[in-house]
């Protein structure tokens, strides 16, 4: 056999030799501190269980509960667990860093502006915002996944008699709305019982309003939650509205054009098809802005009211659709001075583009703060944001925007910690927002996330270790010829302040990666942070692989030591890959 020959054969029993995962220095450590004679009994491991994973209420009989559900791995001593046992339970799916078995533990019962909400952006498009499929599959995906504010945008179809949903001016193919409204009623409550929000970008003539609030209220019967035309003074309560479905868009205008007027006293059937169709033309018309950057269709939809030009008449418009509308939405006359103000008498949705926020911060922070006590703020991705990526979502967050709104169909960053903010309050898809966004400090102060702040708590956070990569990815996908070089990124999304990101060391040729390694974050604003973690294998050659990620909301962290299941890029949670870390607040 040839050198050459020979350094391949060893490369390969190299590249599918697995060592068995051997506990950290510093679980052994633990184990044998709350054991006696390399046995940990009941009575030892509710001790642990107190004052290392800091479960105050921890009895015996949860103690041996913990013993009978892992005795399947039959490494126990008759009287209690041994050190692989211990170590197989801390790594095992039974002791996750965020306890999902709480269930929705918020307060419900506040109105749902005091809430985030898991919110999509154009919930139908399957890919790209410009020539992707439109389909009912995203919005039942994303209904699984607990989100609760789906996006339609509608569109007469192309005869003109129907209704369509797709991406307005762009070459997406369109899905009818009967067929969304049907598989919104199917899977709206599959991931949570709390209300399901559909907002409509609306692009209809008033006879296909009409014909849009036939096929709501036909497929959504009892479900639907519409109080009547009026505003409503205040929003009810996710517990008041478990099951139900919310209509929110513009209303409807109540006047008709001059046109439109004009032509029906004329009485040439002609010339009223005539100013309908030069309605719906104008209605539809974009203009692009170097100074602005625009969504394709939303800002259009969005825009101030010219509601002189409808004046003329006293006609009411599809009233029928109208009364269906239970979350009222437009920005109004004027600019966001005026967008912002607060009527103590009615409540109402504002959209805004990720860039209007952005610059909308500078001047009138408090301000939005403030509006998002009472009513809603929906904040979407720029209009160039073709390939569906997402945005920063923690600056609408800290200044209470409720609906920040995602493309769910893509991964990255962004969408990860989205993802991770959603797993609090038993992923239900409705966050309390902390007290300091919901009503002003013990001076009158109105909350700045930018302002200087004291630090509340410190995490610390250990990575001890990690593995399942060898079962969960083909064993040449890192490497050909050998273990893969994997390192974790460690770090904190949330305020400015709080925001960082941290790495560990590379280990070489190790399917079961043990980093060992201590990280300290200092935090001002906990309520608002997420964990964030990635796995990735370093190619001195190519870009790195990735290895998995999760964010956690740190809020719901438990305490302790815990194993940390990693998920793929969309955001599916692997069957095996995960990491062994300890979380402690100091």
């Amino acid at each position: 056999m040839s050198k050459q020959s020979y350094r391949i054969c060893f490369c390969f029993r190299r590249r599918f030799r697995l060592a068995a995962a051997e506990a950290p220095a510093d679980i052994k450590d633990i184990f044998y501190d709350y054991s006696e004679n390399g046995v940990m009994s009941a009575d030892h491991l509710r001790r642990f269980l107190v004052e290392v994973q800091r479960e105050e209420n921890a009895t015996v009989e949860d103690a041996k509960d913990i013993m009978n559900e892992t005795r399947h791995f039959n490494v126990f001593h008759r009287r209690g667990m041994n050190l692989e046992a211990f170590f197989k339970y801390l790594f095992g799916n039974a002791n996750p860093p965020i306890n999902f078995k709480l269930g929705v533990h918020h307060d419900m019962n506040a109105p749902i502006s005091h809430y985030f909400i898991y919110t999509g952006h154009n919930s139908y498009l399957t890919g790209n915002q410009l020539s992707s499929d439109c389909s009912d599959v995203p919005i039942i995906n994303a209904l699984h996944r607990g989100v609760r504010v789906i996006e339609l945008d509608i569109w007469p179809s192309s005869a003109g008699d129907d209704v369509d949903v797709l991406h307005g001016r762009t070459l997406t193919t369109p899905v009818q709305l009967l067929k969304c409204l049907r598989s919104i009623k199917e899977h709206a409550f599959t991931a949570s019982e709390y209300p399901v929000i559909i907002t409509l970008e609306d692009h209809l003539t008033p006879e296909l309003q009409a014909k849009v609030a036939e096929m709501i209220t036909q497929t959504f019967g009892e479900m639907l939650f519409s109080p009547g035309p009026e505003s409503l003074r205040q929003f009810p309560s996710p517990d008041s509205l478990k099951k139900r479905v919310i209509i929110s868009t513009k209303p409807p205008k109540e006047y008709l054009k001059a046109k439109v007027l004009e032509s029906k006293k004329s009485g040439s059937k002609n010339e009223r098809n005539s100013a309908t169709e030069a309605w719906g033309k104008e209605d539809k018309s974009f203009k692009a802005n170097d100074d602005k950057d625009y969504d394709l269709d939303e800002d259009v939809d969005e825009e101030e009211e010219d509601d002189n030009e409808y004046h003329k008449s006293q006609q009411k418009v599809a009233p029928e659709y109208r009364r269906l509308v239970a979350i009222h939405a437009g920005k109004g006359k004027g600019g966001m001075q005026e967008w912002l103000k607060v009527d103590p008498d009615k409540v109402r949705r504002l959209s805004l583009s990720e860039q209007e926020l952005e610059k909308a911060i500078i001047t009138y922070g408090k301000d939005i703060v403030r509006f998002t006590r009472r009513n809603l703020l929906r904040i979407y991705p720029k209009g160039i944001r073709f390939d569906s990526s997402n945005y920063n979502p923690f600056i609408g967050w800290a200044h209470g925007a409720q609906l920040v709104a995602f493309n769910m169909q893509g991964y990255g960053k962004s969408l990860w910690l989205m993802h991770g903010m959603f797993r609090a309050n038993g992923g239900c898809g409705y966050v309390k927002k902390p007290d300091f966004l919901l009503k002003d400090g013990s001076r009158g102060e109105v909350f700045d996330p930018d302002a200087r702040l004291p630090i509340k708590t410190t995490l610390k956070v250990t990575l001890y270790m990690g593995e399942g990569w060898y079962y969960d990815f083909r064993h040449t996908h890192f490497d050909a010829y050998s273990p893969p070089d994997f390192y974790a990124r460690v770090g904190i999304a949330g305020v400015p302040a709080d925001s960082t990101m941290k790495k560990t060391k590379i280990l070489e040729d190790n399917w079961i990666p043990n980093w060992d390694e201590v990280f300290e974050f200092p935090l001002t604003v906990p309520e608002l942070a997420v964990l964030r973690i990635e796995v990735h294998e370093h190619d001195t050659s190519e870009k790195d692989d990735f290895g998995g990620q999760t964010s956690l909301p740190i809020s719901e962290l438990r305490k302790g030591i815990r194993a940390v299941p990693l998920h793929s890029r969309k955001g599916d949670e692997y069957n095996s890959v995960k990491l062994l870390m300890r979380f402690e607040f100091v």
